[in-house]
């Protein structure tokens, strides 16, 4: 008796073949054993800058609980969730899961409060901060591990991917990214982090505040229909169960059908744009990562209730508030007292704009070391004043 046949997978074709990659800035001979996007994901792997997102807050701040998210476990989610739809379509797996770890390394702390705040400080400059701008730097030049060259020197696609991980860019629109294909999608493995990524936060920041108290059951339904569906299936089969442990099954599916979604969406996305080739796929006007209709209403409702149940709670919004301030007198701290610096960022002061460095600094920062530092230098003066 024979297996079935398996089907091959739908945009198998659309593959970004290592082969091509246009490399990496300085040369290196080739590795025996790993491809080049391994080597990208390993080099990410091993990076500091990778692992301080183990303390970097990713909704919820520590002391709350051991038990949410931060930047890290979200890092892992995300790329486990890439990877999935990466193979599922016959995509290259290396690739996306490389660009999935890398994909908020360039995040400060504290989340989008530090984010936003550090770009409130750098628009004084009339310069601004983006997360994503931030990891580029970061693989281009802060990471120091190798003799031969700066950085992590990282493949071209990786590069690419990360400058157009929420969007694309248009010529001359960042005179530095012009090497980077302005004007051109990234290919299908690039695209589909930023989607990956919203599956991956909308769930969890969905079950970290439902173990936070933010919210109940009967408010996410009456908000999420997808959601108050999914739950009557679950009622309805495991009618004893706690109202936690129906949260959870429902959680579990409410995962599978954004992930089935963005499947399900990219692959009929492609077939009707006609796209043909990789090359095609970058110039095609839009992107064809997308979620199919039912996934794209379940996870724009749950974006929805999100920020208005948890990220705009009264009981996250006093932090908010306390983190932001910290973040502006510690930069501005740091304005006045440059000396304060350590010695490898005081020693740029003379070739870099100071509020670069100290922007730079600050970026770098896991929260731990932002209080223990804020608690050296602004809390310090503070005492002394009192």
């Amino acid at each position: 008796m024979s297996l079935p046949t398996l089907s091959a997978p739908p945009l198998a074709r659309l593959q970004f073949p290592v082969a091509a990659s246009r490399g990496r800035r300085y040369p290196e001979p080739r590795h025996p054993y790993r491809n080049e996007f391994q080597r990208d994901r390993d080099r990410i792997v091993h990076a500091r800058a990778f692992r301080r997102l183990e303390n970097k807050t990713q909704v919820f701040t520590p002391g709350l609980s051991d038990h949410f998210r931060n930047r890290l476990t979200h890092t892992i989610e995300v790329a486990q969730i890439a990877r999935t739809v990466a193979s599922s379509l016959g995509l290259d797996e290396d690739l996306t899961e490389a660009l999935a770890l890398a994909h908020d390394i360039g995040h400060p702390p504290f989340a989008h409060s530090g984010e936003e705040e550090l770009n409130r400080q750098m628009k004084q400059f009339g310069e601004s901060f983006d997360h994503n701008l931030h990891a580029l730097r970061i693989v281009e030049s802060f990471e120091q591990r190798y003799a031969r060259f700066p950085g992590l020197n990282l493949t071209f696609e990786l590069r690419e991917g990360i400058v157009k991980h929420s969007r694309d860019i248009s010529p001359g629109e960042v005179p530095e990214l012009d090497e980077y294909l302005p004007g051109y999608r990234p290919p299908l493995e690039a695209q589909l982090i930023d989607l990956a990524d919203e599956v991956a936060y909308n769930t969890a920041d969905l079950d970290d505040g439902y173990s936070a108290g933010l919210f109940d059951i009967d408010q996410v339904s009456r908000s999420v229909p997808r959601y108050a569906a999914l739950r009557e299936e679950i009622e309805t089969q495991f009618p004893a169960a706690s109202e936690r442990l129906i949260f959870h099954e429902v959680l579990r599916r409410l995962v599978d059908l954004l992930v089935s979604g963005l499947i399900e969406g990219t692959a009929a996305a492609v077939k009707a744009s006609g796209v043909e080739t990789v090359e095609d796929v970058r110039a095609f006007p839009q992107r064809l990562a997308r979620f199919s209709k039912e996934a794209a209403e379940t996870n724009s409702a749950l974006k929805i209730f999100l920020r208005e149940r948890v990220y705009f709670s009264p009981a996250l919004a006093g932090e908010r508030q306390r983190v932001a301030v910290q973040v502006r007198e510690l930069f501005r701290f740091y304005l006045d007292h440059p000396e304060r610096l350590p010695a490898p960022y005081y020693s740029q002061v003379n070739g870099t704009p100071l509020h670069r460095v100290v922007c730079d600094y600050i970026a770098g920062m896991t929260d731990r070391y932002f209080q223990r530092t804020w608690l050296q230098t602004v809390g310090e003066g503070r005492a002394l004043v009192e």
